[in-house]
């Protein structure tokens, strides 16, 4: 990688991984073409020889800037970076880790591990890119300080910098066939042309306010019927909701967890969204403005959307967000394998839907692909 490459989310946390598996140790065993790259001193980014020492300070470092906390500390195992685990065996560490969050080793590898682990390369990106920017950090402001090395701005004529897809298409393989999915990374309010769009709710089906940044939130923003001057005329998606409430949940009491409500779209059907599905995921803790979420009523909401989806002919296209991955604390690793064992389930039973999954950051989205695609099986 050369100095004025940013680098690509999926290409460090695919070589974290494989640092997770050799273990620190092992560094020179391994080839790391980007972690070599972005650990490399002035002068050396062209060096076809690896840097084991400077690797492993670039991983310490972007792991310390983890902030503590059980996610510091299961990177650290996980990575064989903690004091006496440079020989552990892969699956001592990842044991230990687990044993950070207080699961089953299974439940690790399936659900925190690659959470963790993404967050290591997210740090590692952030670092570089940062880096990479001119006059943002000490120097002699032509460039910043990484570590040991400086590194300049792009030089004119130089490698390009890509801008991250706002729509990504995924393939994944289900019951022995291939399906397409369209991964959006963009707000929930620039999409078009999908029949459903999901909304994550709270059991009380209460809006957020439409200032605020949630996907609810913007979607009741764009869903209101404003005036030439951009004023609120009618707020759609709100009224219809309250009149779902009235009539199926009198008196405010709570629906059950994983409970979808059906509006329509609002303006928002001038975008070709025809309706909105409102999935009540999140409980709300009692005195306080905290919610909590549990995976198995994501997979009972979009068990319940595809259902809904399944009564109403002509509707063929769904969109989900990550349900619980903001207020609701999951993390999008947990959030992504909730949801995704409803999508699966229907895709397994032979149904033949248009699938869209919503994030609104690059590197979440970089994710959401990898879990996807490349599923780590059973290798430790």
């Amino acid at each position: 990688m050369s100095p004025t490459q940013l680098p690509d989310y999926g290409e460090v946390l695919a070589e974290v991984r494989e640092v997770r598996r050799a273990g620190i140790v092992r560094l020179r065993e391994l080839r790391l073409p980007v972690l070599t790259g972005m650990s490399a001193g002035p002068g050396e980014a062209g060096s076809a020889q690896p840097h084991f020492t400077s690797i492993e300070r670039l991983l310490r470092t972007a792991v310390a800037g983890l902030g503590g906390g059980t996610l510091q500390e299961a990177a650290e195992y996980s990575l064989g970076l903690a004091r006496g685990t440079r020989d552990w065996p892969p699956a001592d560490r990842r044991r230990r880790a687990a044993q950070v969050y207080g699961v089953s080793v299974e439940r690790f590898r399936k659900h925190q591990e690659l959470m963790v682990l993404g967050q290591v390369a997210e740090q590692l990106v952030r670092g570089h890119t940062a880096a990479s920017l001119p006059g943002d950090g000490a120097g002699d402001g032509h460039g910043a300080v990484a570590g040991d090395r400086a590194v300049r701005p792009p030089a004119p004529g130089g490698p390009p910098r890509r801008l991250a897809a706002g729509h990504r298409p995924v393939t994944v393989l289900v019951g022995g066939r291939e399906h397409r999915l369209t991964l959006h990374v963009h707000a929930a309010d620039l999409l078009r042309d999908i029949d459903v769009v999901v909304s994550p709710s709270n059991t009380h089906f209460a809006l957020p306010e439409p200032y605020k940044s949630s996907v609810a939130a913007s979607l009741r923003r764009a869903g209101a019927v404003r005036d030439p001057a951009g004023r609120v005329v009618e707020d759609r998606i709100r009224d219809e909701l309250r009149a779902w409430t009235d009539r199926y949940a009198p008196r405010g009491l709570p629906v059950a967890p994983g409970t979808v409500a059906v509006t329509g779209a609002g303006a928002l059907q001038e975008q070709g969204i025809r309706h909105i599905h409102h999935a009540a995921v999140a409980v709300p803790r009692p005195g306080t403005n905290d919610y909590d979420v549990q995976p198995a009523d994501v997979t009972r909401a979009v068990t319940r959307v595809f259902a809904l989806l399944a009564g109403s002919p002509g509707r063929t296209s769904v969109c989900l967000p990550l349900m619980g991955a903001g207020r609701g604390g999951l993390a999008p690793a947990d959030s992504l394998a909730a949801l995704w064992s409803g999508v699966e389930a229907e895709l397994a039973r032979g149904g033949d839907w248009d699938v869209h999954l919503l994030v609104r950051r690059p590197e979440r989205a970089d994710l959401v692909a990898e879990l996807l695609t490349h599923p780590e099986g059973g290798r430790t």
